[in-house]
């Protein structure tokens, strides 16, 4: 299509319409836009205008396409801040955002070897087991999995984690966490994860592991959280004496 003259592309007005709405709200985050073929009867324009309209929507990071699915608001993005040592959750509520936790699984069991080795106790001793499904902006996108050594573990069983951060039962318990170490790496979902975070399987995911020590540097925590790619982005300050990254290859 062949715009006049001071005149600007249709599909410019129409990705204009669109980025107005949803940031009114009329389109909430995560919410599916009408299909295609409706939009493009509702503007009078042909699929390809359309197509366009969308395209600069999606470059502006305000869409999601996906494919066989339709076209969905994005999700506003988590920013996890790489130089604090926060629970996600405490993360996420302290930049203002809603955040529903589910307890999936709370148990105490003998520790894998290679969770053995990071909570450093000797092969087959028991570690409280806790798992936790994390949902921001009405879906889930954070699957978390904590160990947590003995003799703590026994004083954790009956804390309500849906309200409660794992570091802020810590220190009521007086266990003073004082560092962690973390590396975080892409990933896909694997078919089990993928039904909980109502992803196809083979989605692009980020993956933590952490491992956080006391003050006399016991290891008092292992996690594992995976997060959707789509809706997180990791936020870090550099300064000449601050946060020190170190950038290595995956594998």
């Amino acid at each position: 299509m062949t715009a006049s003259p001071g005149f600007a592309p249709r599909y410019q007005a129409i990705a204009a319409d669109l980025t107005a709405k949803i940031r009114a709200g009329e389109y909430a985050p995560g919410e599916a836009l009408p299909p295609q073929r409706e939009l493009s009867t509702a503007y009078g324009v042909t699929l390809m205008t359309l197509r366009q309209a969308l395209r600069r929507l999606s470059d502006d990071g305000l869409i999601v396409q996906r494919p066989g699915r339709g076209t969905f608001v994005a999700p506003p993005h988590l920013a996890y801040e790489l130089g604090s040592l926060h629970s996600f959750a405490t993360d996420l509520v302290k930049q203002g955002h809603d955040v529903r936790t589910t307890v999936l699984a709370r148990s105490v069991r003998r520790a894998s070897a290679r969770t053995a080795a990071q909570l450093r106790i000797p092969p087959g001793d028991t570690a409280l087991r806790l798992e936790r499904l994390r949902e921001f902006a009405g879906r889930p996108a954070i699957h978390q999995v904590s160990w947590v050594r003995q003799p703590h573990a026994d004083r954790l069983r009956d804390r309500d984690f849906t309200t409660e951060s794992l570091y802020g039962v810590l220190a009521d318990i007086g266990v003073a966490v004082a560092r962690a170490a973390e590396t975080i790496r892409p990933g896909l979902l694997d078919s089990a994860t993928a039904a909980l975070l109502k992803e196809p399987a083979g989605s692009a995911v980020l993956v933590s592991d952490r491992v956080t020590y006391a003050v006399d540097t016991t290891a008092v925590v292992v996690d594992r959280a995976t997060i959707l790619g789509s809706m997180m982005e990791i936020r870090t300050e550099r300064a000449a004496t601050g946060l020190s990254l170190r950038w290595g290859a995956t594998g």
